[in-house]
């Protein structure tokens, strides 16, 4: 899973809900750049619609994710 360094959230109690720190992660990782490690692809298609994420890296992972068929 991918390391996030941010101090201002509680981790421990972050974690007792799962799905919520999940998808925190989720958002960090894709907002704030990825420290090297890679996206599980499964997760973000997973939690997409959970995503509060910038609107030009959403474009761009929705075309990553799903590119359009000709």
């Amino acid at each position: 899973m991918i390391r996030v360094y941010n101090w201002s959230v509680d981790l421990k109690k972050l974690e007792k809900y799962p799905e919520k720190a999940t998808i925190w992660k989720l958002e960090q990782a894709i907002n704030f750049g990825l420290n090297g490690e890679k996206l599980d692809k499964t997760l973000v298609k997973k939690h997409w619609k959970n995503l509060h994420i910038d609107l030009a890296r959403k474009k761009f992972l929705k075309l990553l994710l799903w590119p359009e068929k000709s």
